[in-house]
């Protein structure tokens, strides 16, 4: 992993950059910042910048939430965003030479402001940090490219062939090839991002791929990597004249984008706590099972949190309905790989690609955490397929994932007051004005932004 350069070290040694974009995640992981000339950026880094608390609490559509505590009965006060441990990091889609400082908002004295879904993550790894544990984590980022040109959406014809193929193509090398212009690109750009872009793959939609990042003992690095990808995968795409999209699910009869994790935690000494030896798993592995089934069903609006999250969640489509793990099964929300016991891990399988990165991993590690800490063993393992049996299901419809958050005794362990009031605010409010919208209204709204 590069360590990351100081700020002003980076503008000294890339004279070429005339734009910086000063940027932060708000809860619904869109993207919000300003424009800064390069010759008054040291004062941004310095200082940082502001904005409005409420700039990080809006809807879907970039409006404010009604009746706000952050907007008009507080004046909509400003929050100073300060940069990140992340730096600088380039900018490879745009003409213009541009790099992007991610920040993050903290109060006036230098708190952090626990409605930052990244603090909402430092708060987590702080948990952590405080027992002598550190989690290594690996994401699985699924997303379509796609011609949204037309009035249906379809796979892009292939710049090598000019031929459009709107089929499934799992694991195949002529899809892969058919687009290696626009990935080899993809690739160059994480490798100028730090981003550690591993294996990827052609997945089971016309269109559809999977990557990989590298397991690393960062969970903010994690998080930030994929937030980053997101970013840059749909950027870069609009650069080859096609959408890249990680909405849950863009196509009715194929698969939808998952974003899946994989995770261990090392003791102090770097041993793998969940390791014992064995296939099984050792007891810490089974209290961090117990600890992420407990909340799961509470965690479903961050890991579905949109309207169109909930078209995913199709039996026997591989994206899991019940809150159920196994050792080796894909049909199950925990699995657990087989392999060397020293890597032994949880595998995390609920998410779809329209998250969040920062709250997703909040959620899952803060989870693990708690189960870690209560020591209680999970329900016994599922064999065969989890779709088929008696199984504590999840909430499978926005309006019951929003209850579900709202009650949760483990969501309000995990995440901070403002944080869940700010989310399930924002997201009662998407509820409300989606019904207003049609399906063909909602897939546009999504296509872009999620």
């Amino acid at each position: 992993m590069t360590s990351p350069q100081s700020p002003s070290d980076f503008l000294h040694d890339n004279p070429q950059i005339k734009s910086i974009r000063m940027v932060a995640s708000d809860l619904n992981g869109q993207a919000r910042g300003k424009r800064v000339a390069r010759r008054f950026a040291g004062k941004a880094i310095k200082d940082g910048t502001r904005f409005p608390y409420s700039v990080l609490n809006l809807d879907i559509w970039g409006e404010d939430i009604d009746d706000s505590p952050l907007v008009f009965e507080a004046g909509d006060p400003d929050g100073i965003l300060k940069p990140t441990e992340r730096g600088f990091v380039p900018v490879p889609w745009l003409d213009t030479p541009t790099a992007i400082l991610p920040i993050w908002m903290f109060h006036e004295d230098g708190t952090p402001y626990m409605g930052d879904p990244r603090h909402a993550l430092a708060r987590v790894v702080d948990r952590y940090k405080a027992r002598g544990l550190t989690p290594v984590v690996a994401t699985e980022l699924e997303f379509y490219i796609i011609d949204d040109r037309g009035r249906e959406l379809r796979v892009p014809p292939s710049p090598r062939s000019g031929i459009r193929r709107q089929q499934a193509e799992i694991l195949a090398l002529r899809q892969l090839d058919a687009f290696d212009t626009f990935l080899t690109a993809l690739y160059d750009a994480c490798e100028a991002m730090d981003i550690p872009a591993d294996t990827m793959i052609s997945e089971a939609g016309p269109g559809q791929f999977e990557i990989n990042m590298d397991h690393q003992p960062d969970a903010m690095k994690a998080a930030d990597d994929a937030w980053l990808f997101k970013v840059l995968t749909r950027g870069l795409a609009r650069s080859h004249g096609f959408a890249a999209s990680f909405m849950a699910k863009p196509y009715p009869d194929y698969a939808g984008n998952g974003l899946h994790t994989h995770f261990s935690v090392l003791d102090h000494d770097g041993n793998n706590i969940f390791d014992n030896g064995g296939a099984e798993g050792s007891e810490a592995l089974h209290h961090a099972i117990a600890g992420c089934l407990a909340a799961m069903p509470g965690s479903m609006l961050v890991f579905a949190p949109h309207a169109t999250s909930y078209d995913r969640f199709v039996p026997g489509a591989h994206a899991p309905t019940a809150a159920a793990w196994a050792y080796e099964n894909r049909t199950t929300a925990l699995r657990i790989p087989a392999g060397n016991p020293a890597a032994r891990r949880i595998e995390h399988r609920v998410a779809g690609g329209d998250i969040n990165p920062y709250l997703f991993l909040a959620a899952v590690l803060g989870a693990a955490l708690d189960g870690i800490e209560q020591g209680k063993p999970p329900a016994p393992a599922v064999t065969g397929s989890a779709y088929s049996a008696d199984l504590p299901q999840l909430p499978l419809t926005w309006a019951d994932a929003i209850k579900a958050f709202d009650t949760s005794d483990e969501i309000k362990r995990i995440f901070a007051p403002e944080l869940r009031e700010t989310f399930l605010a924002t997201k009662r409010q998407e509820l409300r004005y989606m019904a207003e919208l049609s399906p063909e209204e909602q897939q546009e709204l999504y296509l872009d932004t999620v």
